[in-house]
């Protein structure tokens, strides 16, 4: 499991967690508009363009942005389940989150082979 969590995969992982720290903050900016949470949103996304750099020096842009998108999908929707409330609407959705984290599986095989 310890190989599982290569460098390129761990550098996915923070670009995916400083995104929802950039989402989140904007969207309680959009609810308040209180500049801090602008300023909050901004640092993240500054963020998520430096992450976003060092994975693509580490892996290529399709596994990068696959991952990421795989990745950020999950843990925004963990996040928003469990900070926000949201809830989806029926069983297949949550099928869908799950089809998500067996991409993510796939994608992974890439680097033990």
């Amino acid at each position: 499991m310890a190989g599982y969590f290569d460098e390129s995969f761990v550098t996915i992982i923070l670009l995916s967690l400083v995104e929802i720290y950039g989402d989140f903050a904007l969207r309680f900016y959009a609810l308040t508009n209180k500049a801090t949470y602008l300023m909050h949103g901004l640092v993240g996304y500054a963020g998520v363009v430096y992450f976003l750099i060092q994975s693509l020096r580490l892996d290529n842009v399709l596994y990068v942005n696959g991952m990421w998108d795989g990745v950020s999908g999950i843990l925004n929707s963990v996040a928003a389940y469990v900070i926000l409330g949201d809830r989806l609407k029926n069983w297949s959705q949550y099928l869908g989150l799950g089809l998500i984290i067996a991409g993510i599986g796939l994608m992974k095989n890439h680097t033990s082979s």
